[in-house]
């Protein structure tokens, strides 16, 4: 039996296709950034999501190819520098 917290790209895939009402919150950031492109604070503010939860989560989604950093600038909600994400493979640069 797979444990639900062990990583592996098969056992993240299950994670982010269960239908579970309400969505889990690696299943609201997923289809989150497949929409926007926006740096962990922004989507942190969005959608109610600790910070620290999304950047585990981002680890996971990076390890399993499905999240990209697409560039290195100012973030509209902290105005540090920070790295724009994204999980659309069609916003990914060449």
């Amino acid at each position: 039996m797979e444990n639900d917290h062990t990583f592996s790209p098969r056992n993240l895939q299950s994670r982010l296709s269960k239908d579970t009402i309400p969505p889990t919150q690696l299943q609201t950031i997923f289809h989150y950034l497949r929409d926007h492109i926006a740096t962990a604070s922004m989507v942190s503010y969005e959608t109610g999501i600790p910070r620290r939860s999304i950047c585990r989560y981002k680890r996971e989604l990076e390890q399993a190819g499905l999240l990209w950093e697409i560039t290195k600038t100012k973030c509209e909600i902290t105005g540090y520098k920070a790295w724009y994400l994204t999980t659309a493979p069609g916003q990914v640069p060449i």
